[in-house]
């Protein structure tokens, strides 16, 4: 379907940008992701997929990094330009009532958490989230999240802003402060896998979002498969969000 961009990508800060469509389309759930065609070129021809970070109404709002020939010409989009594409898309997270819940997010990976703990709020819940970012320069919207959560803890790899080191680090006395019902996370592969290493002793329940190379978006291709405890499973039909105890982490960590 066609959307139209209501505004020029906003710059939140290096290399990330901020996208608000209207998308004609009014439901989605969290941790579910929209597939652009970025032009109607044979370079890029193939779709991109980006998580919802929030929809309210007909707007979705997209965060995205320029990394590429397709982000950086999505960086140029203008106002009231069509723009192609196909959302909701995927499987979200599960929304719980009146849990204690962990929201782990690093990098770009923080965009879905958001439109998550604004359906948690909601809902009752209790929400600590934990952001992670290589230095000061790749945090975006941190007031958005501070704002909407019951409790914000922010880390850099550099030390630059907040606590110093990776969430993995400070990750263990916080699971030895605090109870959670649920952990929810999106982030680099190798984050993922280490916090289920933290958590291998633990039975608090954890659901990942897991970014793959999707080919086609809609499970024709196989090109994001997940190798699971009930076999290979599509991220993009299947997922992208999983119980993540179920997942083969060295299966995805053998592709980086």
């Amino acid at each position: 379907m066609k959307g139209i961009i209501l505004e020029k990508p906003e710059e939140l800060c290096s290399d990330h940008y901020l996208l608000k469509i209207d998308s004609l389309s009014n439901i989605s759930y969290p941790g579910q992701f929209v597939n652009i065609r970025i032009s109607d070129q044979k370079d890029p021809l193939l779709r991109r997929p980006f998580s919802i970070h929030s929809h309210e109404k007909n707007i979705i709002e997209i965060v995205f990094k320029v990394i590429g020939k397709g982000t950086l010409l999505l960086k140029d989009y203008t106002v009231d330009q069509e723009i192609d594409i196909i959302a909701p898309l995927g499987n979200g997270f599960t929304i719980t009532e009146d849990k204690k819940t962990l929201l782990i997010g690093g990098g770009v990976g923080n965009a879905p958490l958001y439109y998550l703990a604004k359906h948690l709020k909601i809902r009752n819940n209790y929400i600590h989230y934990l952001y992670g970012a290589r230095t000061c320069d790749n945090i975006y919207l941190q007031k958005r999240y501070s704002d909407i959560v019951d409790r914000f803890d922010l880390s850099t790899d550099d030390g630059t802003a907040g606590i110093k080191g990776y969430i993995t680090d400070i990750l263990p006395e916080i699971l030895n402060d605090e109870y959670f019902d649920i952990i929810y996370i999106c982030g680099p592969l190798i984050m993922m896998s280490r916090i289920i290493e933290i958590l291998r002793k633990s039975d608090i329940k954890v659901e990942a979002s897991i970014e793959r190379y999707f080919g086609c978006g809609v499970g024709f291709c196989y090109g994001c498969s997940v190798d699971t405890t009930m076999g290979l499973k599509r991220a993009c039909i299947d997922g992208p969000v999983f119980d993540a105890r179920v997942v083969n982490w060295d299966y995805l960590l053998g592709d980086l």
